[in-house]
Parts: structure tokens; sequence; C-alpha cells
């Protein structure tokens, strides 16, 4: 792989004004096509085939008011007053007409009909029926609907207009998630000690994510693509596009200082640096991909997405890259007696110090020769702060995000705090239960009726609505209101126990029930996604395993890397149990309410940080290997290594913290909780786990951490991630210049 890329950079470095303009054209091509085409995001999430989505199909058939998306209009009159004092109810009636006749209303339940007035007359329930899903709104549609509030708001009564209808919109980024670009910009800029350097990762990245975001939108015509997913793409997609050109224009850099030609040192960057940039992009792809196993369709479009974004980065990184070295030539060389032109004479021209000689004391080796001489120590140091953070991830609760998880000030917060506060928490996310009568007519009527008596018993129901009933069909859509919130496990139970009870309810009433709604709806994702967390983390344990046994041919270093990864995410999902469901630090990252964490989280987590943590795992390890392979001194090369790529490292993951932190300022109830986990769990994991626990453990095991069974080396194939080959069988296409300096190391300027 490496002779293949460090061909694919000669090319892109001798061909750079061709590659330069098919990455403008690419990028132009997708512009047209989002111009052409359109594209609409649909925040629903289903999982088809559950008992709640198929009755929800099945009630479209006959109920499609029902069936569709709901707002509510909340009236509350002044003190001393009530809803239904002749001025007030007037004003409530007309704004229900108008209500009505606004664009794709099907139908309006007035509070009379619903009885949902309070029992002091203060406030009343209106519900909006549309026979379209959210998705399937148009623009302006809930608009006209706040419109026809004012004729009630003029006669002196506070209106709200929110419910299910008003969700999550689509993210975007504004001055403060852009803050994260700025930052990265400052780290470059120390790590390189060069503006046009700096500059260079952040052009790419850009191009990378206009391209894949563009084309994600253009794509959203054809397929369902939440905003959720764009975000992710966004966040991931920056990230990754950052830090990949971070460690090949690292390497070329060091290389140019070393006194290498510019063309040569193109091919040699992306060739060395470039393969583990392909190999950790790989596993980045390959989990966000596996997220497919759960087989909920808005979560495998997320992972395809974010997938494709991350592939554009990779494909940035090791043609594009490498044509801008070519514009650049000389000029991207560390200025001589600076910084960056001593670290890179340190590394020598044989790749390493000379035998008998110590290499200076850069800090990555001065905190690995400290967290190396007493290793034992530092690894039970590590892993009892990891422990002790993950700990909360046992009270780890799972739910989609409802209205009540929407910024203050909003329309559909207003909406959902009045109703809860006058009405009860049920009032928010009433279940609706699909009775399908043995027979039609009157009969299949009074069928129903005995099943809205039978939900009535039921502990935890609040109020049971009058059926609707469809006479062709002998269908009817019962309304229930559970005691407590969408999120509240007190509503999963009731789910669980009205699905329980449904062979009772068809032996005495003679009618079969489903639940669904969008809150059985949401409860399903949720169950689904508990249940598939187990099967993927195995799956994703089993690919760290895999992956890290053919890169580095030792058995210690995938065990020690699951491990750690493992502890990262353990930790992660503490904090994130510590701050959205315990209320810690809540007001100072502007978390709306505590509650439950959207459900697809851990998953999502999961497979980022698994490729993430593979990004520097490679690259600090096959640092030491090499240091490893040259001196066959274990702890030496554990030094020596760390102290080769802990800058790019430290710089890579400041870059990822930064940019994913940028977005916890967001207000989006999906996104926020996504980003912290991604903020902390690179935090964790670079600094605590790679930078700390690794060297620890390779120190602690000695020659044992490169030791693979002969049976097993033959076996396997040989990777050769890092280059070596080049060193050894030099390509025949050469730049003209001998082949004088090895380039070894993984060297940040």
């Amino acid at each position: 792989m490496a002779t293949w890329l460090y061909r694919l950079g000669l090319g892109a470095h001798r061909r750079r004004r061709l590659v330069l303009a098919v990455w403008l054209a690419v990028l132009a091509a997708a512009v047209g096509t989002l111009i052409a085409v359109g594209g609409k995001l649909d925040n629903e999430f289903t999982i088809p085939g559950s008992e709640s989505q198929r009755a929800q199909d099945t009630m479209a058939e006959d109920f499609p008011a029902a069936a569709g998306t709901s707002a509510q209009i909340v009236f509350t009159a002044p003190e001393g007053s009530t809803i239904t004092d002749p001025a007030a109810a007037q004003a409530v009636r007309r704004t229900l007409a108008a209500a009505q006749d606004a664009p794709q209303v099907a139908a309006v339940i007035p509070p009379d009909k619903a009885g949902t007035v309070t029992p002091d007359g203060r406030t009343a329930l209106a519900q909006v029926n549309y026979d379209v899903t959210r998705s399937d709104l148009d623009d302006g549609t809930l608009d006209a609907l706040e419109d026809t509030a004012r004729t009630a708001e003029e006669a002196g009564l506070t209106v709200s207009v929110g419910g299910q209808a008003y969700g999550n919109g689509v993210l975007t980024p504004s001055v403060l998630e852009l803050l994260g670009v700025v930052v990265a910009l400052a780290v470059l800029a120390l790590t390189f000690g060069s503006l046009l350097a700096a500059g260079m990762p952040l052009l790419t990245a850009f191009v990378g994510i206009g391209t894949g975001l563009v084309g994600l939108l253009a794509a959203s015509s054809a397929v369902t693509v939440s905003s959720t997913a764009l975000s992710l793409a966004l966040m991931l997609g920056l990230a990754v596009g950052i830090d990949y050109a971070l460690f090949v224009l690292s390497r070329h850099r060091t290389q140019l200082a070393q006194g290498m030609d510019p063309r040569e040192s193109a091919g040699r960057a992306v060739g060395t640096a470039g393969s583990a940039v392909v190999f950790a992009g790989t596993t980045v792809i390959i989990a966000l991909v596996g997220l497919a196993v759960v087989r909920i369709p808005f979560l495998t479009v997320m992972g395809l997405s974010a997938a494709a974004t991350v592939l554009i980065a990779v494909l940035v990184a090791v043609t594009l890259l490498p044509a801008l070295f070519g514009f650049a030539g000389g000029r991207l060389a560390p200025r001589p007696g600076s910084r960056a032109a001593r670290r890179a004479a340190a590394a020598g021209e044989a790749g390493g110090t000379p035998e008998g000689e110590r290499p200076p004391a850069v800090m990555g080796r001065r905190w690995a020769g400290l967290v190396t001489r007493r290793p034992l120590l530092v690894v039970l140091a590590a892993v009892a702060a990891l422990g002790t953070v993950a700990v909360p991830a046992t009270e780890l609760r799972l739910a989609l995000p409802d209205n009540g998880t929407a910024a203050h000030g909003t329309p559909q917060r207003e909406t959902y705090d009045t109703v809860g506060e006058a009405f009860g928490p049920g009032f928010n996310g009433p279940l609706l239960v699909l009775a399908e009568a043995g027979a039609a007519g009157p009969d299949g009527q009074r069928q129903a009726g005995a099943v809205a008596a039978r939900l009535k018993e039921l502990p935890g129901v609040v109020k049971v609505g009058q059926p609707q009933y469809a006479p062709e069909s002998g269908r009817a859509v019962i309304s229930v209101v559970p005691g407590g919130g969408p999120q509240d496990e007190a509503t999963q139970e009731l789910v669980d126990a009205i699905r329980a009870d449904a062979d009772a309810i068809e032996r005495e009433t003679g009618a079969q029930v489903s639940v669904t709604g969008t809150t059985a709806i949401g409860i399903d994702v949720s169950d689904r996604l508990s249940a598939s967390l187990l099967p993927f983390a195995a799956v994703v344990v089993g690919l760290c395993l895999i992956l890290l046994l053919l890169v580095f041919r030792s058995l210690v270093v995938p065990l020690k890397a699951t491990v750690g990864f493992l502890l990262s995410v353990g930790a992660s999902f503490g904090a994130v149990v510590a701050v959205f469901q315990w209320g810690w630090l809540a007001d100072a990252l502007g978390v709306a309410r505590t509650g439950p964490v959207v459900s697809f989280l851990p998953i999502v987590l999961m497979a980022v940080l698994f490729g993430l943590a593979m990004d520097y795992e490679v690259f600090l390890v096959s640092s030491m290997r090499e240091e490893w392979v040259r001196t066959r001194r274990a702890r030496d090369a554990v030094v020596d290594g760390a102290g080769h790529a802990s800058r790019v490292v430290t710089a890579a993951a400041l870059i990822m913290f930064f940019v994913f932190a940028s977005f916890v300022t967001t207000e989006d109830a999906i996104v926020k909780p996504i980003a912290f986990s991604l903020a902390f769990g690179v935090l964790v994991d670079a600094f605590v786990v790679r930078m700390t626990l690794v060297p620890a453990v390779l120190a602690m095991v000695g020659r044992g951490a490169w030791w693979l069974p002969r049976g097993l080396d033959r076996v396997l194939p040989d990777l050769d991630i890092e280059g070596a080959r080049l060193d050894r069988e030099p390509p025949a296409e050469k730049s003209g210049t001998p082949h004088e300096v090895s380039v070894s190391h993984v060297t940040a300027d």
C-alpha cells in the first residue's frame, strides 16, 4: 500500500493543476446537482416492521388525520377570568375556524369536544391534525398556523402553538460553532510556526466538507436524510479532514527540513503518513458503515453519510494535498534555525538518533519518560480514574428527544411546559391505540367502545378519548393519555402493559389492539437501539482486535488498544449521564432539560470514537514500533517513539476536541449531547489512554509487547503502513534526486 500511495503522491504533485481542476469540478458538479434537484431533510425517526409502525401505516388508511403529525394550540385566560367568558370563547372559536382554513390542516379538535379545559376554566387545549408527516409539511405551514393566534391574543388571551409538528430543525452553524475552526487554525499555527502551512489543512478540509455536505443535501431528494445526519457529517468531516491533512503535511515539512526534494517528499509523505491516514480512515468508515447492522433506516443513512464524508477527507489528503504541495514548492519547509527545523534535524539522516546518543528532551518524550518510570502505578491510577468517571454510565437511560428538550423560549417548548403544568405531562405525548374489530358496522363500534372501557382500567392511564370509528373497515383509533411524559419510564411501562394485555383484550372484546403514535414509535426505536448496543459493541471490539493485529503484528498491542477503547467509551458514557441526566454543569453547558439521553447516542459514539481512537493508536504506536525495529531497546523505543509522535497527536486531538466542543454550544437537543460525548471521548482517549496508559503498558510488558507467534506471523499479510518498503526497495519512479533520507518517524514540525 505504501508503494502505491507513494506513486499516487508523486503523480498528484506532478499533475497538480489537473488534480486541483478535478476537485473543483467535483465540487461544482455537486453544487449544480443540488440546485437542479433540491434537497429536503426528514427528521422522522421510524422503524419499519415494528408494531407501532405497522399500526401507524394501517391507521393511515382510515384515519389519515390521526396518522399524520399534529399541533397544539393552548389558550390561557388572564387572572380572574375564564376561557368560557363570552369574549374569550368567541376569540377561541374564531381562532380555531381560522386554523381549520390554514394550509394542510385536516381537522381541528376544539377543547370542548376533546374535554381539555382545566377545572378552573383558565386554560384550554385544542389539537390541529395534519394528514401528512412532519417532514412533509410545506414551508410556511406552521407560520400560518401561528398567525391564526393573533385573534385570541388581541382579545387578551395568552396563546402558544406547539406540539409534535414542531421538531428539531436543521442545525445552522453560528459564530460559536465556527469557533472550533478558529481554534484549529491557532493550534495549526503553533504546531507549524507558519500561516501558509497552518492554512493548508483548513483549505483541504473545506473542500472535502463542501463536497460531502453539498452531495449529501443533493442525495436527500432521493433518500431520507435527517438534519442530525448532516450535523454529524459536518462535525466528523471537519475534524478528520483537518487531522488527516495535518499528519501528511507534518511528515512533508519534516522531510523538507532534512533536505529532501519537494516532489520526492510529497510522494514519501503520502506513502508513509498517507498509509496511516488510509488505514485510520478505513477504520472510521468501517465502524460507521457498521451502523447498518442495527437495521434502523435513519441510523443507517446517518452512518453512511458520515462515512462518505470521511472517505472524501481521506481522498483529499492523498490527492489534493500533495497537489497543493506542488504549488507551494519549497516554501513549506521550516525556516532554517527555527524550532521546527531543529526538531527535524534531530531525527537524524538515518531516521533516528545514533547509537549511544539520546534524543532531545521534547515535551512528549519527557512525558513518556515520566509515565514509564513507574508503569504499574500509572496503569492502576489511569484505570481507576477512568473507571470512576464511568460509574454514572450504569444509570444510562435512552429515549428520543421531545419538545421538552427544545430550547427555552421556542414555541414548542413554551407550549410543552404550559400543557404539562395545566393538564399533566401525559398530554404532551398521548398514545394511540388501533383497535381492529372482528366485525364492521354497529357491532364493530360496540367492540371499539369495549376496548376503550378496558383501557381505562389499566394503571397509569389518565384519560381515554372517544373512539374514532371507521364502519367500513371496523377499525377504530383511541387516544390514551398516560400519567407520565413521553420520556418517562411510566409511559414505557404503560405501553408494555397494553401490549401484554392485548390477548386478554381480544378475548374479552373481540378486537385486536396495537399501540402506536409518536410516543410509542419513539419507545420502539429506543428499545431496538438498546438491544443492538451489545452486539454492535462486540462487532466494534472484534474489528479493533483484527485490524490492529494486522497493522502491528503483535498480540499485546491489540488487546491493550481494545481495553483502552472500552475505558474511553465507558468514561464518555459516564460524563454524558452526569451532565445530561444528573444535571452536573447543565446550566454552564446550556442543557435545556435533564433526562434520558438521545437513544442513538451510544451507538454513534462507539462507532466514531472507535475510528478516532485507532487514529491516535496507529500514529503513536507505529512510531514506537519503528524505534523497536531499529534499536531493539523496548523501553527506549516507547519513550523515543512517543517523543517523535506526541506533538502531532497532541495537535490532532486538540483540533478534534475544539471542533466537537464548538458544537456543544448549539441548542439542538440531539446534536448537543453527541458533540459533548465526542469531545469528552477524544480528550480522554488521546491524553489519558493513548499518551499515558499506552506507554505505561508497553513499558511494563517490555519486549513481549512486540511478540507474535511465528505461525501467525507467516499467515498474516504485511500491510506496511509505516512505509518500510520505501526504504528497503525504493520504487523505480524517482524525482531525479539521490535517495538519502530515511523517513521512519511521524514527527511534527
